[in-house]
Protein backbone atom coordinates (compact mmCIF):
# COMPACT_ATOMS: atom_id res chain seq x y z
CA UNK A 1 0.00 0.00 0.00
CA UNK A 2 1.19 3.38 -0.56
CA UNK A 3 2.28 5.61 2.18
CA UNK A 4 -0.17 8.59 2.42
CA UNK A 5 1.25 11.54 4.15
CA UNK A 6 -0.53 13.32 6.58
CA UNK A 7 -0.82 16.49 8.28
CA UNK A 8 -1.20 16.52 12.03
CA UNK A 9 -4.69 16.71 13.05
CA UNK A 10 -4.47 19.77 14.85
CA UNK A 11 -2.68 21.65 12.22
CA UNK A 12 -5.67 20.48 9.69
CA UNK A 13 -8.09 21.88 11.67
CA UNK A 14 -5.77 24.95 12.03
CA UNK A 15 -5.88 25.84 8.73
CA UNK A 16 -9.16 23.88 6.64
CA UNK A 17 -12.90 23.88 7.76
CA UNK A 18 -13.91 20.27 7.37
CA UNK A 19 -17.40 19.84 5.29
CA UNK A 20 -18.91 16.37 5.49
CA UNK A 21 -22.08 14.78 3.40
CA UNK A 22 -22.71 11.38 4.79
CA UNK A 23 -24.41 8.87 2.72
CA UNK A 24 -26.19 5.50 4.35
CA UNK A 25 -27.35 2.66 2.42
CA UNK A 26 -29.81 0.47 4.79
CA UNK A 27 -31.19 -3.02 3.76
CA UNK A 28 -34.59 -3.17 4.16
CA UNK A 29 -35.38 -6.86 5.81
CA UNK A 30 -38.33 -7.79 3.69
CA UNK A 31 -38.82 -11.35 2.86
CA UNK A 32 -38.80 -10.68 -1.26
CA UNK A 33 -36.81 -8.56 -3.40
CA UNK A 34 -37.63 -4.55 -4.40
CA UNK A 35 -38.56 -5.65 -8.00
CA UNK A 36 -39.50 -9.49 -7.89
CA UNK A 37 -40.68 -12.13 -5.87
CA UNK A 38 -37.06 -13.71 -4.86
CA UNK A 39 -36.18 -14.25 -1.16
CA UNK A 40 -33.82 -12.03 0.02
CA UNK A 41 -32.46 -14.67 3.04
CA UNK A 42 -28.84 -14.54 3.37
CA UNK A 43 -26.51 -17.81 3.12
CA UNK A 44 -28.09 -18.99 -0.13
CA UNK A 45 -25.87 -20.87 -2.79
CA UNK A 46 -24.68 -18.18 -5.08
CA UNK A 47 -27.58 -17.47 -8.17
CA UNK A 48 -29.79 -19.31 -6.58
CA UNK A 49 -32.27 -16.16 -5.71
CA UNK A 50 -32.30 -15.06 -8.70
CA UNK A 51 -35.19 -14.75 -11.47
CA UNK A 52 -35.83 -12.90 -15.32
CA UNK A 53 -36.50 -9.57 -13.48
CA UNK A 54 -33.37 -9.29 -10.60
CA UNK A 55 -31.57 -10.34 -13.82
CA UNK A 56 -32.49 -8.33 -16.31
CA UNK A 57 -33.13 -10.37 -19.08
CA UNK A 58 -35.60 -9.33 -21.50
CA UNK A 59 -39.16 -8.46 -21.21
CA UNK A 60 -38.97 -9.25 -17.68
CA UNK A 61 -41.02 -6.58 -15.94
CA UNK A 62 -40.50 -5.39 -12.23
CA UNK A 63 -43.32 -4.80 -9.86
CA UNK A 64 -42.61 -2.76 -6.51
CA UNK A 65 -42.27 -4.15 -2.94
CA UNK A 66 -45.29 -2.68 -1.18
CA UNK A 67 -43.56 -3.02 2.34
CA UNK A 68 -40.38 -1.34 0.52
CA UNK A 69 -42.20 1.27 0.30
CA UNK A 70 -44.28 1.56 3.39
CA UNK A 71 -40.56 0.96 5.21
CA UNK A 72 -39.43 4.16 3.24
CA UNK A 73 -42.04 6.24 4.29
CA UNK A 74 -41.57 5.01 7.95
CA UNK A 75 -37.85 6.21 8.09
CA UNK A 76 -38.89 9.74 6.69
CA UNK A 77 -41.28 10.35 9.24
CA UNK A 78 -38.91 9.22 11.75
CA UNK A 79 -36.44 11.24 10.51
CA UNK A 80 -38.68 14.48 10.39
CA UNK A 81 -39.00 14.03 6.65
CA UNK A 82 -41.54 15.65 4.33
CA UNK A 83 -43.41 12.79 2.49
CA UNK A 84 -43.56 13.30 -1.34
CA UNK A 85 -47.29 13.23 -2.05
CA UNK A 86 -46.10 12.07 -5.54
CA UNK A 87 -42.54 10.54 -6.79
CA UNK A 88 -41.38 8.16 -9.37
CA UNK A 89 -38.25 6.05 -9.64
CA UNK A 90 -35.42 5.98 -12.10
CA UNK A 91 -32.66 4.29 -14.26
CA UNK A 92 -29.27 5.14 -12.69
CA UNK A 93 -26.97 4.33 -15.87
CA UNK A 94 -23.51 2.75 -15.79
CA UNK A 95 -21.70 -0.17 -16.34
CA UNK A 96 -20.61 -2.93 -13.65
CA UNK A 97 -19.89 -6.49 -13.66
CA UNK A 98 -22.13 -7.44 -10.50
CA UNK A 99 -24.97 -4.89 -11.45
CA UNK A 100 -27.03 -7.25 -14.14
CA UNK A 101 -29.04 -4.69 -15.74
CA UNK A 102 -26.37 -2.53 -16.33
CA UNK A 103 -28.39 0.18 -14.70
CA UNK A 104 -30.07 0.49 -10.88
CA UNK A 105 -33.49 1.50 -10.41
CA UNK A 106 -33.30 4.24 -7.78
CA UNK A 107 -34.79 7.29 -7.50
CA UNK A 108 -33.21 10.69 -8.61
CA UNK A 109 -35.06 13.74 -8.37
CA UNK A 110 -38.12 12.76 -6.61
CA UNK A 111 -37.32 10.71 -3.75
CA UNK A 112 -40.18 9.60 -1.38
CA UNK A 113 -38.60 11.57 1.92
CA UNK A 114 -36.87 14.96 1.87
CA UNK A 115 -35.69 17.69 3.66
CA UNK A 116 -35.63 16.42 7.33
CA UNK A 117 -33.19 16.57 10.43
CA UNK A 118 -32.10 14.23 12.97
CA UNK A 119 -30.50 15.35 16.27
CA UNK A 120 -27.75 13.19 17.58
CA UNK A 121 -26.15 13.38 20.87
CA UNK A 122 -22.32 13.71 21.30
CA UNK A 123 -20.27 12.39 24.20
CA UNK A 124 -20.48 15.61 26.01
CA UNK A 125 -24.36 15.57 26.02
CA UNK A 126 -23.81 18.26 23.17
CA UNK A 127 -26.88 17.91 20.48
CA UNK A 128 -26.02 18.51 17.00
CA UNK A 129 -28.45 18.80 14.32
CA UNK A 130 -27.74 16.91 11.18
CA UNK A 131 -30.04 17.91 8.57
CA UNK A 132 -31.04 15.38 6.19
CA UNK A 133 -31.51 16.28 2.35
CA UNK A 134 -33.00 13.13 0.67
CA UNK A 135 -34.40 9.44 1.87
CA UNK A 136 -35.18 7.11 -1.31
CA UNK A 137 -35.64 3.86 -2.52
CA UNK A 138 -33.74 1.90 -4.72
CA UNK A 139 -32.07 -1.75 -5.63
CA UNK A 140 -28.97 -3.40 -4.34
CA UNK A 141 -26.13 -5.44 -6.61
CA UNK A 142 -24.75 -8.18 -7.08
CA UNK A 143 -21.81 -9.37 -5.08
CA UNK A 144 -17.96 -9.92 -6.94
CA UNK A 145 -15.75 -12.33 -5.51
CA UNK A 146 -12.14 -11.46 -6.82
CA UNK A 147 -9.97 -14.82 -6.59
CA UNK A 148 -6.24 -15.00 -6.82
CA UNK A 149 -5.09 -11.97 -5.39
CA UNK A 150 -3.77 -11.18 -2.12
CA UNK A 151 -6.19 -8.50 -0.54
CA UNK A 152 -9.46 -9.78 -2.42
CA UNK A 153 -9.83 -6.28 -4.43
CA UNK A 154 -9.97 -6.76 -8.20
CA UNK A 155 -6.18 -5.75 -8.18
CA UNK A 156 -4.10 -8.37 -8.71
CA UNK A 157 -6.66 -11.21 -8.77
CA UNK A 158 -6.75 -13.99 -11.19
CA UNK A 159 -10.09 -13.56 -11.82
CA UNK A 160 -13.63 -12.77 -10.61
CA UNK A 161 -17.10 -14.62 -9.59
CA UNK A 162 -20.06 -13.32 -9.61
CA UNK A 163 -23.45 -13.69 -7.33
CA UNK A 164 -26.62 -12.01 -8.32
CA UNK A 165 -28.33 -13.60 -5.18
CA UNK A 166 -28.20 -9.87 -3.35
CA UNK A 167 -28.73 -8.26 -6.69
CA UNK A 168 -32.85 -6.35 -6.34
CA UNK A 169 -32.33 -6.31 -2.14
CA UNK A 170 -34.33 -3.34 -1.31
CA UNK A 171 -32.23 -0.60 -0.32
CA UNK A 172 -33.05 2.81 1.25
CA UNK A 173 -30.28 5.63 0.76
CA UNK A 174 -30.06 8.48 3.44
CA UNK A 175 -28.35 11.44 1.98
CA UNK A 176 -27.69 14.49 4.41
CA UNK A 177 -27.34 17.95 3.55
CA UNK A 178 -23.64 18.83 3.82
CA UNK A 179 -22.35 19.42 7.75
CA UNK A 180 -21.28 22.13 8.41
CA UNK A 181 -20.10 23.53 11.52
CA UNK A 182 -18.48 20.52 13.55
CA UNK A 183 -15.11 21.74 13.16
CA UNK A 184 -12.82 19.63 15.12
CA UNK A 185 -15.95 17.33 16.02
CA UNK A 186 -16.68 16.58 12.77
CA UNK A 187 -15.35 12.76 13.08
CA UNK A 188 -17.42 12.60 16.46
CA UNK A 189 -20.41 13.99 15.03
CA UNK A 190 -20.22 11.15 11.78
CA UNK A 191 -19.69 8.36 14.54
CA UNK A 192 -22.90 9.90 16.49
CA UNK A 193 -24.62 10.39 13.62
CA UNK A 194 -24.90 7.20 12.17
CA UNK A 195 -24.81 5.46 15.50
CA UNK A 196 -28.78 7.15 16.26
CA UNK A 197 -29.42 6.64 12.78
CA UNK A 198 -28.86 3.24 13.13
CA UNK A 199 -30.88 3.28 16.53
CA UNK A 200 -33.65 4.72 14.89
CA UNK A 201 -33.92 2.12 12.16
CA UNK A 202 -33.59 -0.82 14.73
CA UNK A 203 -36.39 0.96 16.81
CA UNK A 204 -38.70 0.97 13.35
CA UNK A 205 -38.16 -2.80 13.01
CA UNK A 206 -36.99 -2.19 9.44
CA UNK A 207 -33.94 -3.66 8.91
CA UNK A 208 -31.25 -5.47 11.71
CA UNK A 209 -28.78 -2.67 10.73
CA UNK A 210 -25.81 -4.91 11.04
CA UNK A 211 -23.19 -2.78 9.77
CA UNK A 212 -20.95 -6.35 10.41
CA UNK A 213 -23.17 -7.85 8.12
CA UNK A 214 -23.18 -5.22 5.25
CA UNK A 215 -27.33 -4.65 6.40
CA UNK A 216 -26.22 -0.74 6.75
CA UNK A 217 -23.13 0.87 5.14
CA UNK A 218 -22.19 4.79 4.88
CA UNK A 219 -19.97 6.33 2.21
CA UNK A 220 -18.41 9.13 4.02
CA UNK A 221 -18.39 12.78 1.73
CA UNK A 222 -15.57 14.91 2.45
CA UNK A 223 -13.74 18.55 1.60
CA UNK A 224 -12.25 21.16 3.66
CA UNK A 225 -12.25 24.64 2.73
CA UNK A 226 -9.64 28.03 4.59
CA UNK A 227 -12.86 29.23 6.06
CA UNK A 228 -16.24 28.52 7.13
CA UNK A 229 -17.52 31.31 4.84
CA UNK A 230 -15.75 30.09 1.85
CA UNK A 231 -17.03 28.15 -0.69
CA UNK A 232 -17.09 24.02 -0.88
CA UNK A 233 -13.73 21.99 -1.19
CA UNK A 234 -13.64 19.40 -3.66
CA UNK A 235 -14.66 16.15 -2.26
CA UNK A 236 -13.54 12.51 -1.66
CA UNK A 237 -16.07 9.77 -1.04
CA UNK A 238 -14.50 6.59 0.97
CA UNK A 239 -17.16 3.86 0.32
CA UNK A 240 -19.06 0.92 1.81
CA UNK A 241 -17.75 1.88 5.57
CA UNK A 242 -18.83 -0.57 8.27
CA UNK A 243 -18.60 0.22 11.62
CA UNK A 244 -19.43 3.41 13.74
CA UNK A 245 -15.23 3.48 14.82
CA UNK A 246 -14.25 3.09 10.90
CA UNK A 247 -16.94 6.28 10.07
CA UNK A 248 -14.94 8.22 13.00
CA UNK A 249 -11.59 7.21 11.65
CA UNK A 250 -12.03 7.27 7.93
CA UNK A 251 -13.29 11.22 8.54
CA UNK A 252 -10.74 11.80 10.40
CA UNK A 253 -8.22 10.24 8.15
CA UNK A 254 -9.80 12.37 4.86
CA UNK A 255 -9.41 15.69 7.25
CA UNK A 256 -5.67 14.76 7.27
CA UNK A 257 -5.15 13.47 4.01
CA UNK A 258 -6.77 16.82 1.88
CA UNK A 259 -4.91 18.84 4.66
CA UNK A 260 -1.70 17.27 3.58
CA UNK A 261 -2.45 17.79 0.08
CA UNK A 262 -3.46 21.84 0.04
CA UNK A 263 -1.02 22.33 2.22
CA UNK A 264 1.96 20.95 0.32
CA UNK A 265 0.10 23.08 -3.43
CA UNK A 266 -2.06 20.15 -4.80
CA UNK A 267 -5.04 19.57 -5.69
CA UNK A 268 -7.95 16.87 -5.02
CA UNK A 269 -9.03 15.12 -7.02
CA UNK A 270 -12.99 13.96 -6.90
CA UNK A 271 -13.01 10.10 -6.89
CA UNK A 272 -14.05 7.31 -4.54
CA UNK A 273 -12.29 6.01 -2.06
CA UNK A 274 -11.23 2.57 -0.03
CA UNK A 275 -11.15 2.55 3.76
CA UNK A 276 -8.58 -0.08 5.01
CA UNK A 277 -9.77 -1.93 8.84
CA UNK A 278 -5.93 -2.51 9.76
CA UNK A 279 -4.88 1.27 9.95
CA UNK A 280 -7.60 3.45 9.21
CA UNK A 281 -6.44 4.57 6.09
CA UNK A 282 -7.98 5.67 2.46
CA UNK A 283 -6.87 4.33 -1.13
CA UNK A 284 -7.69 5.89 -4.42
CA UNK A 285 -10.93 3.85 -5.79
CA UNK A 286 -11.95 5.81 -9.36
CA UNK A 287 -12.92 9.26 -10.75
CA UNK A 288 -16.44 10.18 -8.99
CA UNK A 289 -19.27 10.85 -11.76
CA UNK A 290 -21.23 13.44 -11.31
CA UNK A 291 -25.20 13.20 -11.32
CA UNK A 292 -24.84 13.94 -14.93
CA UNK A 293 -22.55 11.28 -16.10
CA UNK A 294 -25.59 8.53 -14.84
CA UNK A 295 -27.34 9.44 -17.70
CA UNK A 296 -31.01 9.36 -14.62
CA UNK A 297 -34.66 9.57 -16.83
CA UNK A 298 -37.56 7.94 -15.31
CA UNK A 299 -37.88 4.05 -15.09
CA UNK A 300 -40.78 3.60 -17.90
CA UNK A 301 -41.76 0.06 -16.23
CA UNK A 302 -43.09 1.35 -12.61
CA UNK A 303 -45.91 3.39 -11.84
CA UNK A 304 -45.20 6.53 -9.92
CA UNK A 305 -45.82 5.90 -6.03
CA UNK A 306 -48.47 8.32 -4.51
CA UNK A 307 -48.64 7.50 -0.80
CA UNK A 308 -52.00 8.85 0.53
CA UNK A 309 -52.14 10.86 3.04
CA UNK A 310 -54.58 9.09 5.44
CA UNK A 311 -51.73 6.17 5.44
CA UNK A 312 -49.32 8.41 5.79
CA UNK A 313 -50.91 9.87 8.96
CA UNK A 314 -52.01 6.35 10.14
CA UNK A 315 -48.28 5.31 9.91
CA UNK A 316 -46.89 8.61 11.76
CA UNK A 317 -49.23 7.54 14.49
CA UNK A 318 -47.93 4.22 14.64
CA UNK A 319 -44.35 5.06 15.14
CA UNK A 320 -42.48 3.51 18.39
CA UNK A 321 -40.90 5.67 20.65
CA UNK A 322 -37.87 7.18 19.20
CA UNK A 323 -34.33 5.69 20.51
CA UNK A 324 -33.28 9.16 22.17
CA UNK A 325 -36.61 10.13 23.82
CA UNK A 326 -36.57 6.35 24.76
CA UNK A 327 -32.87 6.72 26.24
CA UNK A 328 -34.15 9.46 28.16
CA UNK A 329 -36.85 7.81 29.85
CA UNK A 330 -34.52 5.11 30.75
CA UNK A 331 -31.81 7.24 32.18
CA UNK A 332 -34.56 8.17 34.53
CA UNK A 333 -35.90 5.20 35.41
CA UNK A 334 -32.27 3.63 35.85
CA UNK A 335 -31.10 6.48 37.69
CA UNK A 336 -27.92 6.63 35.95
CA UNK A 337 -25.88 9.79 34.53
CA UNK A 338 -25.90 11.13 31.51
CA UNK A 339 -22.20 9.94 31.08
CA UNK A 340 -23.26 6.17 32.06
CA UNK A 341 -25.94 6.39 29.44
CA UNK A 342 -23.66 7.14 26.98
CA UNK A 343 -21.40 4.57 28.19
CA UNK A 344 -24.77 1.90 27.69
CA UNK A 345 -24.99 3.08 24.31
CA UNK A 346 -21.59 3.14 23.25
CA UNK A 347 -21.50 -0.75 24.46
CA UNK A 348 -24.62 -0.87 22.70
CA UNK A 349 -26.17 -2.95 25.50
CA UNK A 350 -29.46 -0.83 25.64
CA UNK A 351 -31.77 -3.13 24.51
CA UNK A 352 -29.94 -6.25 26.06
CA UNK A 353 -30.28 -4.48 29.64
CA UNK A 354 -33.98 -3.67 29.20
CA UNK A 355 -34.33 -7.42 27.71
CA UNK A 356 -32.65 -8.48 31.40
CA UNK A 357 -35.01 -6.76 33.08
CA UNK A 358 -38.08 -7.62 31.86
CA UNK A 359 -36.58 -11.34 32.48
CA UNK A 360 -36.85 -10.31 36.09
CA UNK A 361 -33.49 -8.82 37.26
CA UNK A 362 -33.39 -5.83 38.83
CA UNK A 363 -31.88 -2.49 36.71
CA UNK A 364 -29.00 -2.11 38.60
CA UNK A 365 -27.81 -5.63 38.40
CA UNK A 366 -28.68 -6.59 34.49
CA UNK A 367 -26.19 -3.13 34.38
CA UNK A 368 -24.05 -4.41 36.31
CA UNK A 369 -23.37 -7.29 34.00
CA UNK A 370 -23.96 -6.10 30.75
CA UNK A 371 -21.36 -3.56 31.47
CA UNK A 372 -18.84 -4.96 33.49
CA UNK A 373 -17.99 -8.80 32.86
CA UNK A 374 -20.19 -9.04 29.79
CA UNK A 375 -18.64 -5.97 27.72
CA UNK A 376 -15.30 -6.72 28.98
CA UNK A 377 -15.58 -10.16 27.07
CA UNK A 378 -17.26 -8.56 23.92
CA UNK A 379 -14.34 -5.95 23.61
CA UNK A 380 -12.09 -9.05 24.24
CA UNK A 381 -13.78 -10.61 21.09
CA UNK A 382 -13.96 -7.35 18.63
CA UNK A 383 -18.09 -7.25 19.07
CA UNK A 384 -21.23 -5.39 20.61
CA UNK A 385 -22.58 -6.87 23.72
CA UNK A 386 -25.49 -8.64 22.21
CA UNK A 387 -23.84 -10.18 19.15
CA UNK A 388 -22.15 -12.73 22.48
CA UNK A 389 -23.74 -16.03 22.83
CA UNK A 390 -25.86 -15.79 25.37
CA UNK A 391 -29.22 -14.53 26.26
CA UNK A 392 -30.76 -11.66 28.24
CA UNK A 393 -32.80 -14.58 30.24
CA UNK A 394 -29.61 -16.10 31.20
CA UNK A 395 -28.22 -13.08 32.15
CA UNK A 396 -31.28 -12.46 34.32
CA UNK A 397 -30.84 -16.51 35.74
CA UNK A 398 -27.28 -15.32 36.60
CA UNK A 399 -28.75 -12.06 38.53
CA UNK A 400 -31.47 -14.37 40.19
CA UNK A 401 -28.92 -16.98 41.63
CA UNK A 402 -26.49 -13.71 43.00
CA UNK A 403 -29.75 -12.09 44.27
CA UNK A 404 -30.57 -15.30 46.23
CA UNK A 405 -27.40 -16.08 48.09
CA UNK A 406 -26.32 -19.41 45.76
CA UNK A 407 -23.83 -17.61 43.72
CA UNK A 408 -21.40 -14.63 44.98
CA UNK A 409 -19.61 -12.39 42.28
CA UNK A 410 -16.78 -14.83 41.71
CA UNK A 411 -19.09 -17.70 41.05
CA UNK A 412 -21.50 -15.81 39.17
CA UNK A 413 -18.15 -14.49 36.41
CA UNK A 414 -17.55 -18.11 35.80
CA UNK A 415 -21.33 -18.78 35.40
CA UNK A 416 -21.34 -16.06 32.88
CA UNK A 417 -17.89 -17.86 31.38
CA UNK A 418 -19.55 -21.00 30.77
CA UNK A 419 -22.39 -20.04 29.56
CA UNK A 420 -20.23 -17.87 26.53
CA UNK A 421 -17.74 -20.99 26.18
CA UNK A 422 -21.39 -22.94 25.42
CA UNK A 423 -21.37 -25.09 27.85
CA UNK A 424 -25.15 -24.64 28.71
CA UNK A 425 -27.70 -22.96 30.64
CA UNK A 426 -26.51 -21.10 33.77
CA UNK A 427 -27.79 -23.74 36.06
CA UNK A 428 -26.32 -26.67 33.68
CA UNK A 429 -22.66 -24.52 34.10
CA UNK A 430 -23.38 -24.02 38.17
CA UNK A 431 -24.01 -27.46 38.22
CA UNK A 432 -21.36 -28.92 36.01
CA UNK A 433 -18.32 -26.60 36.96
CA UNK A 434 -19.58 -27.19 41.13
CA UNK A 435 -19.81 -23.05 41.96
CA UNK A 436 -22.63 -23.19 44.02
CA UNK A 437 -22.23 -21.05 46.99
CA UNK A 438 -21.05 -22.97 50.14
CA UNK A 439 -23.96 -22.19 52.18
CA UNK A 440 -23.41 -25.14 55.24
CA UNK A 441 -22.94 -23.18 58.50
CA UNK A 442 -20.72 -25.95 59.79
CA UNK A 443 -18.50 -26.39 57.14
CA UNK A 444 -17.90 -22.31 56.68
CA UNK A 445 -17.64 -22.56 60.70
CA UNK A 446 -15.11 -25.16 60.20
CA UNK A 447 -13.06 -22.61 57.69
CA UNK A 448 -13.31 -19.59 59.74
CA UNK A 449 -11.94 -21.49 63.31
CA UNK A 450 -9.06 -22.70 60.62
CA UNK A 451 -7.93 -19.32 59.54
CA UNK A 452 -8.24 -18.27 62.95
CA UNK A 453 -6.42 -20.45 64.20
CA UNK A 454 -3.54 -20.01 61.29
CA UNK A 455 -3.42 -16.36 61.71
CA UNK A 456 -3.41 -15.88 65.70
CA UNK A 457 -1.85 -12.27 65.29
CA UNK A 458 -4.41 -11.38 63.25
CA UNK A 459 -6.90 -12.94 65.10
CA UNK A 460 -5.51 -10.46 67.94
CA UNK A 461 -5.44 -7.15 66.22
CA UNK A 462 -8.83 -7.54 65.16
CA UNK A 463 -10.12 -8.11 69.25
CA UNK A 464 -7.95 -5.25 70.06
CA UNK A 465 -10.33 -2.87 68.00
CA UNK A 466 -8.47 -2.67 64.11
CA UNK A 467 -11.82 -4.28 62.89
CA UNK A 468 -10.38 -3.70 59.16
CA UNK A 469 -8.03 -6.70 59.51
CA UNK A 470 -10.76 -8.83 59.17
CA UNK A 471 -10.52 -8.71 55.29
CA UNK A 472 -7.29 -11.04 56.12
CA UNK A 473 -9.22 -13.69 57.46
CA UNK A 474 -12.13 -13.48 55.25
CA UNK A 475 -9.35 -14.19 52.49
CA UNK A 476 -8.23 -17.37 54.18
CA UNK A 477 -11.57 -18.45 54.42
CA UNK A 478 -12.33 -17.19 50.41
CA UNK A 479 -8.91 -19.19 49.46
CA UNK A 480 -9.95 -22.54 51.78
CA UNK A 481 -13.36 -22.90 49.84
CA UNK A 482 -12.21 -22.08 46.48
CA UNK A 483 -13.86 -18.76 46.98
CA UNK A 484 -17.56 -20.54 47.03
CA UNK A 485 -18.43 -18.79 50.17
CA UNK A 486 -20.76 -15.77 51.11
CA UNK A 487 -18.03 -13.37 52.13
CA UNK A 488 -20.28 -11.46 53.71
CA UNK A 489 -21.70 -14.14 56.36
CA UNK A 490 -17.71 -15.43 56.44
CA UNK A 491 -17.43 -11.53 58.13
CA UNK A 492 -20.09 -12.35 60.51
CA UNK A 493 -19.01 -15.40 61.91
CA UNK A 494 -15.48 -14.38 62.05
CA UNK A 495 -16.41 -11.44 64.24
CA UNK A 496 -18.52 -13.57 66.03
CA UNK A 497 -16.20 -15.88 66.69
CA UNK A 498 -13.52 -13.32 68.14
CA UNK A 499 -16.31 -11.74 70.05
CA UNK A 500 -16.39 -8.46 68.09
CA UNK A 501 -19.18 -6.21 67.20
CA UNK A 502 -18.79 -3.48 63.98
Amino acid sequence: MTVTELLSYEDALASYDPVMGLEVHVELGTRTKMFCGCSTELGAEPNSQTCPVCLGLPGALPVVNAIGIESAVKIGLALNCEIAEWCRFARKNYFYPDMPKNFQTSQYDEPIAFNGYLDVQLEDGEIFRVEIERAHMEEDTGKSLHVGGATGRIHGASHSLLDYNRAGIPLIEIVTKPIEGAGERAPEVAKAYVAELREVIKALGVSEARMDKGQMRCDVNLSLRPTPESEFGTRSETKNVNSLRSVERAARFEIQRHAAVLSSGGTIVQETRHFHEEDGSTTAGRIKDNAEDYRYFPEPDLVPVAPARDWVEELRAGLPEMPRVRRNRLREEWGVSEHDMQSILNAGAVDSIVATIEAGADAAAARKWWMGELARNANERGVVVDELPITPAEVARVAALVAAGELNDKLARQVLEGVLAGEGTPDEVVEKRGLKVVSDEGALGAAVDEAIAGNAAIADKIRGGKIAAVGALVGAVMKTTRGQADAARVKELILERLGVSE
